[in-house]
């Protein structure tokens, strides 16, 4: 209804005014970021859930594995001389006071092969994934003989007859087998002993014989070990040289630490991997022996990571964050096809086109739970699109207007599903997609009156 002016009633440009309508969509994208958060909290309370099941698999089967040994430790006696006053004799006469070190020698060479197989069958517990492995280990080496001259330590200060043989290690819960290391033709079991290290645990054996220590000439020795583990594989190279060579079934390794596999011998097929490295004691930033104490060194660790290749949450997580652009884009074509069509539409209707595409993330998080992202990514898309589309048939009266929804909308996820899958070029593929829809809106925008009040 029009005044005697001829101008609109107050109502009526509420109704069909272009700056009202932005206005209402723009509030609208504004509500409908509150679903959006509470999604993304869904997203993490979930992906928490993933890491405490996981946790929980990964100390019932058994933690990551790092192996620090073996190292030979040789107790050895120190002397100081005090001197004390005695009054009646109006002299000094001197008192020897004996104390009791340790010396650790690490070995001259060390030779690791390592068969690491993943259990199929313990990688799940529900609808989590968990990366768990047995290790068949065959360590052997030799100790060269030690040299105590650098500290002054004479001979007759050694305790040869006390001397053992200790390996660090993080994981003593998942050794499968009982540990016996070969001094030349002497066997002597490992034994747990108190650590102060509070992230590795020690084994060490009895008291060595004279004949299997290297006092006179080099030793050999060689160890069996069979372990349960999660995840990480790593050594430290203590080794003058180290040579470490693991095969496995796993096709998604990721090799990490201070040291990589060498490139001619790494090998990655969807059969598993091998991976070979070679640490030379000039490669590293500690000594061969020590003196007093061992020293903390698990910085120089290096192994292999058997990692999850997909994380699902973590793509979901991504999704969401273009959840803004994908609603503020759709509701920018309804709000185009209204603003040239001259077809009203109500902000309910809005709202319910806003929760659909909210209900998209839901969807993508509950499905690909129980299925592959791409698979759960389809499935939400089709079931968004076909219930948007159809819905805008009844709004918009028309099947063209129809098309063009369900088509800009698979557009949009699509275009989003590409941008979720690249990491190297995300940015310049999101920038180029985002620059050409922009020049589509600008072209389209330009058959709008926006004198019109």
């Amino acid at each position: 209804m029009e005044t005697k002016k001829g101008k609109k009633s107050f109502g009526q440009w509420i109704k069909t005014s272009i700056t009202v309508r932005m206005l209402m969509v723009g509030i609208l994208i504004l509500v409908l970021l509150i679903p959006l958060s509470y999604v993304k909290n869904l997203i993490r309370e979930r992906s928490l859930r993933q890491k405490e099941v996981i946790s929980e698999i990964n100390q019932k089967w058994g933690n990551e594995v790092l192996l620090y040994g073996p190292i030979l430790k040789v107790p050895y006696q120190t002397h100081n001389i005090k001197k004390t006053w005695n009054e009646e004799t109006k002299s000094y006469f001197q008192e020897d006071i004996i104390s009791i070190k340790n010396a650790y020698f690490f070995p001259n060479d060390l030779d690791i092969n390592g068969n690491v197989d993943v259990d199929a069958e313990n990688l799940k517990r529900g609808i989590y994934t968990s990366a768990v492995y047995t290790a068949d280990m065959k360590i052997k080496g030799s100790f060269a003989i030690p040299n105590f001259e650098s500290q002054d330590i004479t001979n007759t200060d050694i305790l040869w007859n006390k001397a053992t043989v200790l390996i660090n290690s993080t994981n003593l819960k998942g050794i499968k087998s009982n540990l016996q290391i070969a001094l030349e033709t002497e066997s002597y079991p490992l034994r747990s002993r108190y650590s102060q290290d509070s992230y590795t645990n020690t084994l060490e054996t009895k008291f060595i014989k004279e004949t299997s220590l290297p006092i006179t000439k080099a030793i050999n020795f060689n160890l069996d070990l069979k372990v349960n583990g999660s995840e990480y594989l790593r050594f430290i190279p203590v080794g003058r040289e180290t040579n470490v060579s693991l095969d496995s079934n796993w096709a998604s390794p990721s090799f990490d630490g201070n040291y990589l596999p060498d490139p001619k011998t790494k090998s990655i097929t969807e059969n598993g991997f091998k991976a070979n490295w070679k640490v030379l004691e000039i490669n590293r930033e500690f000594e061969q022996e020590f003196f007093g104490s061992l020293p903390q060194i698990n910085s120089s660790a290096f192994g292999v990571k058997l990692f999850i290749p997909v994380d699902e949450y973590q793509k979901s997580e991504r999704a969401t964050k273009y959840g803004y652009l994908v609603i503020a884009l759709t509701f920018l074509v309804f709000f185009l096809i209204q603003a040239v069509s001259k077809i009203n539409i109500h902000p309910f209707q809005y709202l319910m086109i806003g929760l659909a595409m909210t209900m998209f993330y839901t969807l993508l998080i509950s499905i690909s739970e129980h299925s592959s992202f791409l698979k759960a990514y389809s499935i939400a898309g089709i079931a968004v699109v076909l219930l948007i589309a159809t819905y805008s048939k009844t709004i918009l009266k028309s099947f063209k207007f129809m098309g063009l929804i369900g088509a800009s909308l698979a557009a949009l996820y699509t275009f989003i599903f590409v941008i979720i899958q690249l990491e190297n070029y995300a940015l310049l593929v999101g920038s180029i997609g985002l620059f050409l829809i922009l020049g589509t809106i600008m072209m389209v925008s330009r058959k709008i009156d926006w004198g019109e009040e």
